[in-house]
């Protein structure tokens, strides 16, 4: 049966027979009668089709334009002629409103129902629309506002009038835009006589109020707005990232970054733990250089949309546990020690100012936790990488200065943190810098001549190529960044300059230029001589070997606890998980092995789910309750990982099987080469890849 949506003569589902004419709306294909001249906007609201209107039906905003269609509809047994929505309005003749008027488009809010019709609305004036941006990895979602904007025209407050300037908002907004009646938030009363009086005109204050999921009004200003903004930030150890939305639209309006500046006072988790213990207020110093500086980076994506402050009506943030607690002021000291409790794990909303961010009209969303080093980052990863959503066991690995790992499918979910440390970041590298210009980022080595070619960033061709020397004058060669690492590591090893305990072979020094003594080991030159020589040492191959053994081992105890189940999907998020080489992390056993396929990268898994919790209650909903299935593994305490940690220090590893990698690379071999100086076996790897 037929469910009644609003006014007379309005039904949900089929249409009831009444006097009046038959609207169908598409693509959700609602369709109702409505009495003749009703607007296509009122027929929307009382069907409950989802048209959108900031300014309440004034043809200011342009937001509830639709597309007529003409001709026989069986589906619906209806025809529509040329005259069903009549003539163009004179709002619609003479239109001066926010957004282009698109060419056959009418104004639902202006064209008027005259006879039988099929309406369609089209993605960009739809309330909850798709949203798909492919340069932040964000998949098609759709948007569910925790925000609307209303303009209205309040009218003037007379003498003798009883109703306070609060009360005749809320009446006015429900009136115009057919809404429940509001309440107003205590922080807004203070703008509203201000802002009623700076709109004023013709009698009536017009202004433009946001009310949340609540039916709260919690900002308000003069005149007509058509544009609020939601930000999403990603508390890394080392980078902050951030993204400005139209949090009505969704539409992803900016993106930036900048250092983390606690990186002074440590450059790993524990060191920053371990100085708040040593330095009475260090929490305090490391709360306060954190929230300025993701105040100035709201400042700076505020900036880049042209939008001030005030438009800003919430700021979700993500980070690990450390992060988390240091943001809100909570002393992180539990969680560097046993058994490494959170305060709280809970997702938290509070005003933005209590958080130290100049946003006056905003609130913060700061995500769930999962564990002890666990944080809202994997959470927001986990939203938006889906492995509870999936049928197969996915693998999700976000690689950084400490690594979250997530293992499961739509069934059961674990997950972990390996302490990595900053090396994958080209710190406690010789030659180690941050992913800049003039960084080498991706290597090849000859494993004949041992001579390699290489890329830096922010220069196409290769060091080979002629043109080389020219392009990179600029900057010059200044170093190894992370993904370089990994190239330089697993191309030494499959090339035979480095056996599988990660030992440089000091006999091939007799042999070849590019490798030398170094005091009491050898070193590998990938680039260059005297100075300016970029070196690989065995020190930075240890690092490199610490580093990935503590990831796999995390991995590997996680595999353990699931009961050992097939991975068809592994995934590598993180600003340095999306630039390395998949094959050439299964190479060095960063990795199971696995079909190469099926190995990618995501990029910054973290800011994409912090996105997609910014612009959908339903998505947010979802990772909230997500987080709570999942099964914590602490590393610190398994009796296991010690052992796993020390066979995934060899290359690729002491013990799994690589069949899928040794179908594309030839792997060297067992005995281990002697470690002296003298001559020493060499393998060949097949073509590269």
């Amino acid at each position: 049966m037929a469910e009644r949506a609003g006014a007379a003569g309005a039904w949900r589902g089929e249409s009831k027979p009444v006097d009046g004419h038959r609207i169908v709306f598409t693509p959700s294909g609602l369709t109702g009668t409505v009495e003749h001249g009703t607007t296509v906007l009122d027929a929307a609201r009382r069907i409950g089709a989802d048209l959108d209107t900031v300014c309440g039906g004034r043809g200011i905003c342009g937001r509830c334009q639709v597309i007529p269609s003409t001709g026989s509809f069986a589906k619906w047994g209806i025809t529509v002629d040329h005259g069903a929505l009549g003539e163009p309005a004179s709002i619609e003749t003479d239109y001066r409103g926010a957004r282009p008027f698109e060419t056959g488009h009418r104004l639902g809010c202006a064209a008027a129902v005259c006879g039988d019709v099929v309406v369609d609305i089209p993605p960009a004036s739809q309330v909850h629309r798709q949203v798909v941006r492919k340069d932040l990895d964000l998949p098609p979602m759709t948007v569910d506002p925790s925000f609307t904007l209303c303009y209205v025209e309040v009218p003037v407050a007379r003498l003798g009038d009883e109703s306070s300037a609060s009360d005749s908002l809320a009446a006015t907004i429900a009136e115009q835009h057919d809404r429940p009646l509001p309440t107003l938030s205590f922080a807004m009363l203070p703008d509203l006589q201000p802002a009623l009086a700076a709109g004023k005109g013709a009698g009536k204050g017009a202004v433009t109020v946001a009310v949340d999921e609540q039916q709260r009004v919690v900002a308000i200003w003069p005149g007509f707005i058509e544009r609020a903004l939601g930000i999403a930030v990603d508390i890394g150890s080392t980078t902050i990232a951030g993204h400005v939305c139209d949090v009505t639209t969704g539409e992803v309006l900016a993106s930036t970054g900048r250092m983390n500046p606690q990186i002074r006072f440590g450059e790993d988790l524990m060191s920053r733990v371990s100085y708040v213990m040593m330095n009475p207020g260090g929490d305090r110093e490391l709360t306060d250089v954190v929230r300025s500086a993701i105040d100035g980076l709201v400042g700076d994506l505020v900036e880049q949309t042209g939008s001030p402050r005030d438009r800003v009506l919430e700021v979700v943030l993500v980070g690990n546990p450390i992060m988390h607690h240091v943001l809100l002021g909570i002393d992180p000291t539990p969680l560097g020690q046993a058994p490494f409790t959170l305060t709280t794990d809970r997702a938290l909303t509070t005003a933005a100012g209590r958080l130290g961010l100049d946003a006056p009209n905003a609130r913060c969303y700061v995500g769930p936790c999962i564990a002890g080093h666990v944080g809202a980052d994997t959470a927001a990863a986990i939203l938006a990488e889906g492995p509870h959503r999936s049928d197969g066991m996915q693998l999700l690995v976000d690689i950084g200065t400490n690594a979250e790992i997530v293992l499961g499918d739509r069934e059961r979910q674990f997950a972990a943190s390996s302490p990595t440390g900053p090396a994958f970041e080209g710190a406690q590298i010789s030659a180690g810098q941050r992913a800049t210009a003039g960084a080498i980022e991706t290597v090849r080595i000859d494993p004949a001549t041992f001579e390699a070619r290489f890329r830096v960033i922010g220069v196409d061709a290769w060091s080979d190529h002629a043109d080389f020397g020219e392009s990179v004058s600029a900057t010059g060669v200044t170093g190894i960044c992370g993904s370089g690492i990994i190239d330089v590591v697993a191309e030494m090893f499959l090339a035979g300059i480095i056996d599988r305990d990660g030992v440089i072979r000091g006999e091939l020094a007799a042999t070849t230029p590019k490798v030398i003594e170094d005091g009491r080991t050898y070193s590998y030159v990938l680039y260059g001589d005297g100075d300016a020589r970029v070196a690989v040492t065995q020190n930075d191959i240890r690092a490199i070997q610490l580093a990935k053994a503590a990831l796999r081992a995390g991995i590997d105890l996680l595999v353990e606890h699931a009961g050992h189940p097939e991975i068809v999907d592994i995934r590598l998020a993180g600003a340095f998980g999306a630039h390395i080489d998949p094959l050439r992390a299964m190479v060095l056993g960063l990795v199971p092995d696995c079909p190469l396929p099926d190995v990618r990268a995501v990029g910054n898994a973290a800011g994409t789910g912090a996105v997609q919790a910014l612009l959908s209650r339903t998505l947010r909903l979802e990772m909230e309750q997500a987080v709570r299935d999942v099964v914590k593994v602490e590393t610190a305490t398994e009796p296991r990982f010690q052992e796993l940690f020390v066979a995934a220090m060899a290359l690729p590893h002491a013990s799994a099987p690589m069949p899928n990698v040794a179908e594309l690379v030839t792997l060297p071999e067992a005995p281990v080469a002697e470690h002296g100086a003298g001559r020493g076996r060499r393998r060949r790897r097949g073509a590269a890849v």
